[in-house]
């Protein structure tokens, strides 16, 4: 991008900049990405006028949590690709957790004293919904690589830097782990940095997989010695390995372990290391196929044992009409918010799963966040226990929902069931992009079957929805009805 771009660029980011924090219509807004991102930091309370990243890690023992850290050993690695071009050409490597806290740093003297005045330093954490924009806490937010030029960042003081960040993903938990970042004055770093960083981050990533492979083996063989082999082989982090022939729990099984990397206020551990443990020892799970299964610890993973067990209870939910949206895990009911609600909702009518990133979607649109999702998912699970499973999120037992009895009664033509069941919309207050769009079309789809099939008492039953009411296709139906039926004048009286 040339100068004059730049320029240009700029000009109409201090347009869209200063209306979004002053609360105005933008002009022009930004790119998408970066719009996006805006509405994500301001509803957190980010202050535009902050000075610096919060610090967060006590460093008498940051050296303590680096080696906790598994992206300790390719620390080398992540060097000698970044850090002497980032030296030479006035700018500073950064790396972090998955959380944004930065673990190490290398740059020349000059720009690190500068990047110390912001907070980007060790111990300081740069997550979206601590600093707003930026190119470590929103390609974190996002899963994905950024380039955050100048204007682009949420607080002002940032707007003399840019920089480029590219998540890190374990291959073993499937989780991020890390970003690695190269920051640096605006005109200086070249939105082709991200390129840059996305290679290291790939790199990193090959080195874990490696690793991981020759654990894998080291496990596998340990476990192919054992007589008559029992139960299945998981690595630390809940990956199958071995003894699943048929592949009925998937590529990999959730363990517990008191601890969850998606809180919004994460603990300083990283279970993913290969020489931590999960203290799953022992727990009993519901797996995807229903059964219920035992972990024994088993050198450095574990055996899974599934053991007889009677029928999970149902997860019995009622989310249409005018009641609020309730949900009866065998025979105990509790009321849910919209948003636990809408969750639910989703995972029903997609029964193979969701990941966070596709809820998020489905819930808010480009708009959503993921670790929202993962911090409702978390709040959910500790209301419902192990109803909800992971990679990806779904429903482990099994399900009855008002709604879906009404997708199957439309499917039999009946319309008598479907008179009895649809009691009005579904989660009518949800502004869900998918729920909306279920919601509009179960409507439609249950108004065409009783107009079509169904006998004055069923379209009676319609009419005391919250739709049906003022519908004036079925009210001139019940019209019709012989002046002494107390439906017809009801009827008419709604018509007048």
């Amino acid at each position: 991008m040339s100068y004059a771009h730049l320029d240009a660029y700029s000009r109409l980011l201090r347009g869209a900049y200063e209306a979004a924090v002053t609360k105005h219509a933008w002009p022009e807004a930004p790119r998408r990405q970066i719009e996006a991102s805006w509405h994500r930091s301001l509803a957190a309370g980010i202050d535009p006028e902050g000075t610096s990243a919060p610090l967060v890690f006590d460093l008498d023992y940051i050296d303590d949590i680096r080696q906790a850290h598994p992206l300790q050993p390719l620390l080398p690695l992540m060097s000698q690709t970044l850090a002497g071009l980032a030296d030479e050409i006035g700018h500073v490597m950064i790396v972090t957790d998955a959380h944004g806290r930065v673990l190490w740093r290398e740059g020349n003297t000059a720009i690190l004293r500068r990047a110390d005045q912001i907070g980007l330093a060790d111990g300081h954490q740069w997550e979206e919904r601590k600093v707003g924009t930026n190119g470590i806490g929103t390609a974190l937010a996002m899963g994905r690589p950024m380039h955050v030029y100048s204007e682009e960042h949420l607080m002002r003081v940032l707007h003399v830097w840019s920089c480029s960040g590219a998540p890190i993903v374990d291959p073993d938990s499937g989780r991020i782990i890390g970003c690695v970042d190269i920051s640096g004055t605006a005109r200086t770093l070249h939105p082709a940095t991200v390129a840059l960083v996305t290679a290291a981050a790939k790199l990193a990533e090959s080195e874990l997989a490696l690793r991981m492979h020759e654990r894998d083996e080291r496990l596998r063989r340990r476990y192919e010695s054992l007589r008559g082999r029992p139960g299945i082989l998981l690595s630390p982090t809940g990956r199958v390995i071995s003894g699943d022939p048929g592949g009925r729990l998937g590529d990999r099984v959730p363990l517990m372990d008191g601890t969850h990397a998606d809180d919004p206020d994460p603990p300083l551990v990283f279970p993913a290391h290969p020489g931590e443990r999960l203290r799953a020892s022992g727990q009993r799970m519901i797996l995807r196929d229903g059964t219920v299964g035992l972990l024994e610890s088993f050198d450095d993973g574990y055996l899974l044992r599934t053991v007889p067990t009677a029928t999970p209870p149902a997860l019995a939910l009622s989310f249409l009409g005018d009641r609020p949206p309730s949900v009866t895990l065998g025979d105990r009911e509790q009321p849910l918010s919209l948003r636990h609600a809408e969750i639910l909702a989703l995972l029903a009518l997609h029964p193979h799963g969701l990941t966070a990133e596709q809820l998020s979607f489905h819930m808010y649109g480009d708009y959503g966040n993921p670790v929202t999702i993962r911090a409702e998912i978390h709040r959910l699970r500790a209301q419902l226990g192990n109803a909800i499973a992971a990679k990806p999120y779904r429903l482990a037992c099994p399900v009855e929902a008002d709604f879906l009895a009404v997708r199957r009664h439309l499917a039999a033509k009946d319309p008598a069931a479907l008179a009895r069941s649809y009691t009005g919309p579904l989660l009518q207050r949800s502004e869900s992009p998918e729920i909306r769009r279920e919601r509009d079309e179960l409507e439609a789809q249950v108004r065409a079957c009783l107009l079509r099939y169904g006998s004055p008492e069923h379209l009676w039953a319609y009419a005391q929805t919250t739709n049906g009411r003022d519908d004036y296709e079925i009210l001139e139906r019940l019209a019709a009805l012989p002046p002494t039926d107390a439906r017809s004048a009801a009827a008419r009286t709604r018509l007048a």
